[in-house]
């Protein structure tokens, strides 16, 4: 398998043969990645406590964010899948008619001992999507793209809230962060096809110019955190 070291050079040649071929291409998403700073308020992993926690987020598609966090250290599983809606209605056809109330989703189970909760928040914030985009994220609209935060709990809840008032207060970003928080949500994992995306299709125009940026701007802004084989969700259901 390859390192994700070369990937942006290859992401790179896929950009301009996407512009040779008239696609729209949208600013490099390594370009629009920064380190915002970490969470005043954080939570704390108690001696003996829970060694594996989960978080669910909502950055655009999901193949993006689910390949950012299946490189973080600490990262035990990022599945890709849908929150939001009934779970009836979650399947990709349907999400993606935009009327379902779903958002494309990725739950990350991680070992709180290694990375906290506000660890996982600043690298989402940080690198995995674009926190000022209403129902977007680049070339997707819709809103089943939109900025999302499914706590599980009322700490995550409260967490979450303070964080993005942390930011919105220290004007991180040229404009107001639309990033929602919704409680109460269950979260249903997507088809099978959708699972490891990123790393089964690095050659794919979309892939490459929108999500690969991502994964190099992890390495490059999180260093202590990036870990260069990726946790597969392949390699725990086979």
């Amino acid at each position: 398998m390859k390192r994700f070291p070369s990937l942006p050079a290859l992401a790179g040649a896929l950009s301009l043969l996407a512009v040779a071929a008239g696609l729209a291409v949208t600013q490099s998403s390594a370009e629009e990645a920064r380190l915002v700073p970490p969470p005043a308020v954080d939570e704390s992993a108690a001696p003996g406590g829970a060694a594996s926690e989960t978080a669910v987020l909502a950055g655009g598609c999901f193949w993006g964010v689910q390949g950012v966090f299946q490189h973080v250290k600490g990262v035990t599983a990022a599945v890709s899948g849908y929150a939001g809606g009934d779970v009836q209605s979650a399947q990709y056809e349907t999400v993606s008619g935009g009327g379902t109330g779903h958002a494309e989703s990725v739950k990350i189970t991680y070992d709180p001992r290694q990375i906290s909760y506000g660890r996982i928040l600043q690298i989402y914030f940080s690198v995995a999507h674009d926190p000022t985009q209403l129902n977007r994220q680049g070339p997707d609209s819709g809103t089943q793209y939109r900025s999302a935060i499914f706590p599980a709990d009322a700490e995550q809840a409260r967490l979450a809230k303070a964080y993005v008032e942390q930011l919105d207060r220290a004007g991180v970003f040229d404009a107001q962060i639309v990033t929602r928080i919704e409680p109460g949500h269950a979260f249903t994992p997507a088809e099978d096809y959708h699972q490891d995306y990123l790393t089964l299709h690095p050659t794919s125009p979309y892939i490459a110019i929108n999500d690969l940026p991502k994964v190099e701007a992890l390495q490059r802004l999180f260093p202590e955190v990036y870990r260069a084989d990726p946790v597969l969700v392949s390699a725990q259901t086979n």
